[in-house]
């Protein structure tokens, strides 16, 4: 893609108006467009097959959007670079991404719990992350899923804050310490050898669909049995045996993601297509209305923001908001920041 350049299409009042929001533009070939809503759709590993491949690609082009690069990343690329882990980053970040050093352990709770305290556990080399005590025990994915299932039973989990377990798992006579565990059968899906994901880059006009509906109406909710039965993963649910799928659709193998907001389908498009946010139509009109590269580094992490009513994530503050919208309240967390 070439270096978009971006003039910001409205003043800070407008930026900051609640119920209405100017689009951003950008400049292509000498002339202003209106940035489209865009976003990043995959079909998951368990359902890469040509039929279901060629129904998700016909739903989105017949609902109207255009795709703008269409792909297969294969596990391998998928687990040596981390891209599953940086896509479900607040989870899989304590998972498989920081070391055990780095985490911020709060102390008392954990001594009062396991009986010992995590820094001797850290001097012992006792503590790591759920893929390296994968190697240490000798399990795979679905096998520590299993571990960790037995000791939650065994009431040697305990949560340390949000989206954060820690774990007590036995090797022999000693206890070992790992944390998010649950999290390696998950990815075990995404980087079993030979498999893949296949993407699709798209955008549309905001008018004629909104990212609400996009969700909701196109994709289908998050359990696909809930799902309309003409949506992408209500027909993927229906017709699993069709499309030659081996099992039937559930919550976490339902067919297809998609991004929840624009902002997030730049973050997804960052991490997995390796796009430069000065590259896209959308990042760039971000960074051109004062949102720094520096901030924007962290906040495709889904950290938590300060908001006008409290803290909280920011990809739920975003979630289903069309570009202008979003753009907005981009701004606005950045000027509560």
């Amino acid at each position: 893609m070439k270096l978009l350049s971006v003039v910001a299409a409205a003043t800070a009042a407008q930026a900051f108006a609640p119920t209405r929001a100017a689009a951003p533009t950008v400049c292509r070939g000498g002339k202003l467009e209106a940035v489209k809503n865009s976003a990043f759709v995959f079909v998951k590993p368990h359902a890469v097959m040509p039929p279901t491949i060629e129904l998700v690609k016909s739903k989105l082009e017949g609902a109207g959007l255009t795709i703008l690069q269409e792909g297969d990343i294969s596990s391998e690329d998928i687990d040596s670079k981390k891209l599953v882990d940086q896509h479900y980053y607040a989870i899989a970040s304590k998972a498989t991404i920081t070391p055990p050093a780095e985490l911020v352990v709060p102390e008392d709770k954990f001594t009062e719990f396991f009986g010992e305290s995590w820094a001797s556990v850290l001097q012992d080399g006792r503590a790591f992350t759920a893929i390296d005590a994968c190697k240490e025990l000798g399990l795979s994915g679905a096998e520590m899923d299993e571990a960790w299932g037995k000791a939650k039973g065994d009431g040697k989990i305990i949560k340390l804050g949000g989206g954060f377990y820690a774990g007590q798992l036995q090797k022999g006579d000693k206890s070992i310490y790992t944390f998010n565990a649950f999290y390696m059968s998950m990815r075990d899906r995404f980087t079993v050898p030979g498999g893949s994901i296949h993407y699709f880059a798209v955008e549309w006009d905001a008018a004629t669909l909104a990212w609400a509906d996009f969700r909701g109406k196109l994709l289908g909710p998050t359990d696909p049995a809930a799902a309309p039965a003409d949506s992408i993963r209500g027909l993927i649910y229906s017709d699993w045996k069709k499309l030659g799928l081996s099992g039937e659709p559930n919550t976490g193998d339902n067919g297809v993601h998609a991004s929840a907001s624009p902002f997030e389908g730049l973050a997804e498009k960052m991490n997995w297509l390796e796009v430069k946010p000065s590259e896209d139509a959308f990042g760039a009109s971000i960074i051109a209305d004062g949102l720094d590269e520096a901030t924007l580094a962290q906040w495709i992490l889904d950290p938590v923001v300060t908001q006008a009513d409290g803290k909280g994530s920011l990809f739920d503050a975003l979630e289903d908001s069309n570009v202008d919208v979003c753009s907005a309240k981009l701004k606005e967390l950045k000027a509560l920041a």
